[in-house]
């Protein structure tokens, strides 16, 4: 099948060049290396280039911005990467910049993915912890008919991808948020359960930060009157960004329930520190009455009441006996005991 553009030998990308694809709207499409990109660009062919890169050092960002006339401040943002999620215009190209979640280690770790949107061009810059956009890329290129949509529909699918895999790490946060739930209201206290809550909502906290500004973004993107964006890939784009307010509000309600448990580890842990307390003043004052008897017995007086009596050592005994089981009682009603 013929494309109108003469092929070209393909030399070697670095190895931060994760993908360079020339998609022609026929569905046909062929690697491409960073210097022949404009020329490519610059047939009458039509058709659209996808640049994935990873982490790129300047020399190849100065490339990208040579070959696709991308603006200074753009590539100025996309070199020191900690930018916040949002939508800016560039005369006819888009950048835009939204945070990625991954589960390492068992922890969360945050990147960042910088897009490049043009007429006939879409460049994503990953950077940080960011999985790769290689099954997006590999869906797509099975359907030809979504390719015809052009680089928007591409952004929409890198997007999309974004946000779904915010939802696994919402969902595992649920299900341990029930586990911990189970050990705050068992018998014995556990310090690591509190230090687990705590971890847990700063760990939301975060993925608040990074998810809250990104329905913004998307909305922007939605009423962006560029061209740039094909009309029926703006409904996909609210289908994102209806994603993107569940995911939102499933971490506001974890966050409300984290905090709620927190409060309610902290009443527990009070309410048996209270009835710790309570059973140790029953059985000190238990003490306290015998004492207090044997005390003035103990004191080296020659006159003292039924001293010389015969059975003024039982009869001590058996009232000292009356008065615990009768404060024993007392306090065992009370629910001191």
């Amino acid at each position: 099948m013929t494309t109108g553009i003469t092929p070209t030998p393909v030399q070697a990308n670095p190895a931060c060049v994760i993908n360079c694809t020339w998609y022609g709207a026929d569905g046909t499409q062929r690697p491409l290396d960073l210097d022949s990109i404009s020329d490519v660009l610059a047939d009458d062919a039509k058709g659209f280039v996808w640049v994935g890169l990873y982490e790129p050092s300047d020399a190849i960002l100065d490339k990208v911005q040579e070959e696709f006339d991308l603006h200074p401040l753009a590539i100025e943002d996309t070199r020191k990467a900690h930018q916040r999620p949002k939508i800016e215009t560039y005369g006819n190209s888009l950048f835009v910049v939204v945070h990625t979640a991954q589960v390492v280690d068992e922890r969360i770790r945050y990147g960042e993915t910088h897009a490049f949107l043009g007429p006939r061009f879409l460049v994503t810059v990953r950077h940080g912890a960011s999985l790769s956009y290689a099954p997006v890329r590999a869906r797509l290129e099975q359907e030809p008919e979504l390719l015809a949509m052009g680089p928007s529909f591409c952004l929409y699918s890198v997007l999309d991808a974004v946000v779904d895999h915010y939802l696994p790490i919402t969902d595992s946060f649920r299900d341990t948020l029930d586990l911990l739930e189970k050990n705050i209201f068992a018998d014995t206290y556990e310090r690591r359960t509190v230090i687990r809550l705590y971890e847990l909502k700063r760990e939301l906290n975060k993925m608040r930060l990074a998810v809250a500004p990104l329905q913004d973004a998307l909305a922007q993107l939605q009423r962006n009157q560029a061209q740039l964006i094909n009309e029926e890939v703006r409904l996909y784009l609210r289908d994102v960004q209806d994603h993107a307010a569940r995911v939102n509000d499933a971490i506001d309600t974890l966050r409300e329930m984290l905090g709620t448990a927190l409060n309610v580890n902290l009443s527990l842990v009070t309410l048996a520190q209270g009835e710790t307390v309570k059973q140790l003043g029953a059985w000190a004052a238990l003490l306290a009455a015998p004492t207090l008897v044997t005390s003035w017995y103990g004191m080296n007086f020659a006159h003292m009441p039924e001293l010389a009596g015969r059975f003024a050592y039982p009869l001590l005994m058996l009232g000292v006996g009356v008065i615990c089981v009768v404060l024993y009682r007392l306090f065992k009603r009370s629910g001191w005991l």
